[in-house]
């Protein structure tokens, strides 16, 4: 029998806090962490709102020198991580080492590194590049680096797999210590995608909203959404065997129980038509999960109020659900952080684990005006009590990829 594993610790930073309680209040008030960007000049491009992190200063997890030979996605995931493993009071003296390992997704990387680097050498020369070019910009540097920091020589990598990455990263590090490959993992996802060129390249695209409105800009599942909110930051997650946590009395959040990994195999960038790969990526999910569909009470959608997604999620829950989509709380609280690409579906992990803890549904804000073709229990506005066992979340990608969980009540 596959070994139990159980989240024990959480690390978040956001636009919405520093911290995964911070964070966690925020979501529950239904609090919109989207704002006028700030840090780039945006004034030829049509997007003009994000969920930018205003108050995050790297020198209280990273010594300074170490800052500059980092990402800013590589920052955020160094301070979610310590959060995370603070939060689980590990002791790291009396732990096996060489069982603890880490897995950090992203979509992007060091993007922010690669263009400064680039132009500086077009402008100056080669001789003006970084020697730490190269270790700032590679995706898998954050799993790198908080394994070098701590000492972890366990199992370690990179999902790279879009706005599905973290949440890949989460479910590959639950199969890694129900293998029996490891005692502990960290896993989740770090972003940091908030430059020119990705604003550019999303609104070429035609993907994100035009509204300049932060209040009002992210609006999943109603007839008025126009596109998504780029947002940029970390979530991070200690995950554990069972026996390991409650050996030394671990405060034990939630436990994972299943996960699905699908491909749509159909466009670069356009779900399939019915939602079709993700139904069947939910499908998984539930069938590792050994539960039916009707013991899920609560979706995080991956809810990124474009009108496809929403319309063919949507779609695809009803495929999996029948007449319980009807029973069903769903919530997109991207319209609170926006989106985090690779690491969304790590802080929604965080929010998932949560909610089932605190038996509270987050929100989805700004649901006003019903489209017919998104007909569920969204959970407008504002949130609400409710005790449920099993809860799903759900991240999809450019590429076709598509990543679910699902969550259970630790008792």
């Amino acid at each position: 029998m596959d070994k139990r594993v159980v989240i024990t610790g959480i690390g978040a930073v956001s636009s919405l806090g520093i911290g995964g309680y911070n964070f966690w209040q925020s979501i529950k008030n239904g609090k919109c962490g989207i704002s006028i960007i700030e840090r780039i000049d945006i004034s030829d491009l049509p997007a003009k709102v994000g969920a930018e992190i205003k108050d995050f200063d790297p020198s209280n997890f990273i010594e300074k020198k170490e800052i500059r030979r980092m990402d800013r996605f590589a920052q955020f995931a160094l301070a979610a991580a310590q959060m995370a493993i603070e939060d689980s009071r590990i002791n790291l003296d009396n732990i096996d080492k060489d069982r603890t390992g880490v897995m950090v997704g992203t979509g992007i990387g060091g993007i922010e590194t690669t263009l400064a680097q680039h132009n500086e050498f077009i402008e100056k020369g080669y001789r003006r590049v970084s020697p730490f070019l190269v270790p700032m910009m590679i995706p898998n540097m954050a799993s790198g680096l908080i394994a070098i920091k701590y000492g972890f020589k366990g199992f370690n990598e990179c999902s790279v797999t879009a706005c599905a990455s973290s949440t890949n990263s989460i479910g590959d590090a639950l199969k890694v210590i129900q293998r029996n490959v490891a005692d502990i993992m960290i896993a989740g996802g770090a972003e940091a995608p908030i430059t020119g060129l990705t604003l550019a390249g999303f609104c070429a695209s035609k993907a994100m909203t035009t509204n300049t409105d932060p209040g009002a800009a992210c609006r999943p599942f109603d007839l008025e959404r126009n596109g998504f909110v780029l947002g940029e930051g970390s979530g991070m997650l200690v995950l554990e065997e069972l026996e390991h946590a409650l050996k030394r009395g671990a405060n034990i959040i939630a436990e994972i129980v299943g996960y699905g990994c699908t491909n749509d195999a159909y466009h670069i960038t356009a779900p399939a038509e019915a939602g079709e790969g993700a139904a069947k990526c939910m499908k998984l999910a539930i069938e590792d999960a050994r539960i039916i569909p009707s013991d899920i009470g609560y979706i995080n959608a991956h809810g990124t109020s474009t009108k496809p997604n929403d319309k063919n999620e949507t779609a695809a829950v009803k495929t999996i659900f029948g007449k319980h989509a009807y029973e069903l709380a769903i919530s997109s609280t991207k319209s609170m952080t926006g989106h985090l690409l690779g690491a969304s579906g790590a802080i929604e992990t965080i929010i998932t684990a949560l909610a089932i803890k605190e038996s509270f549904l987050p929100p989805t804000i700004n649901y006003e005006t019903p489209d017919s073709e998104c007909d569920l229990d969204y959970v407008p506005n504002k949130g609400r009590r409710k005790e449920f066992t099993y809860a799903l979340t759900n991240s999809f990608g450019f590429g076709g990829h598509n990543a679910s969980l699902v969550l259970k009540a630790f008792k």
